[in-house]
């Protein structure tokens, strides 16, 4: 399950990269965050976690954390994640559906800087939990 989700948070992360080279910057957002998000739910599954059915799921991660084995590096990368997490997941339905209220289409919400934040975010995250599967599979 969790490599099976890394894969496809790959996947979305090629799909971020791809709406970023046509400037749909939106796109990039709600694709970066697919990616973070699966990229996350992988490491839970790969520490036989269950994870909450929500796009956030760093405060589990940090709590899980407290009293599983994981290496230095990836405990030092846990606020930075959680950050990711929280901030991308808060920009899954305005890149998807654009601010409502003030009719704002979601084309028009997110920059080129947005958006490259967003890939520069999603792509370490996605090497931190790739490189935690290798990591638990040499241990196991």
């Amino acid at each position: 399950m969790a490599k099976g989700y890394l894969d496809d948070a790959e996947y979305s992360l090629y799909e971020a990269e791809e709406a970023f080279t046509k400037e749909m910057y939106h796109r990039t957002i709600r694709r970066a965050q697919e990616s973070v998000e699966l990229s996350l739910k992988a490491v839970l599954r790969l520490l036989g976690m269950e994870y909450p059915r929500e796009h956030d799921v760093s405060d589990v991660l940090v709590e899980i954390a407290r009293v599983r084995e994981l290496p230095d590096w990836f405990r030092f990368e846990l606020e930075t994640i959680s950050i990711v997490s929280k901030r991308l997941a808060g920009e899954r339905g305005p890149a998807f559906y654009g601010d409502e209220s003030a009719f704002t289409p979601p084309r028009e919400l997110y920059s080129r800087e947005d958006a490259e934040k967003a890939i520069d975010s999603a792509r370490k995250i996605h090497e931190l939990s790739r490189k935690l599967f290798c990591w638990w599979k040499e241990k196991s």
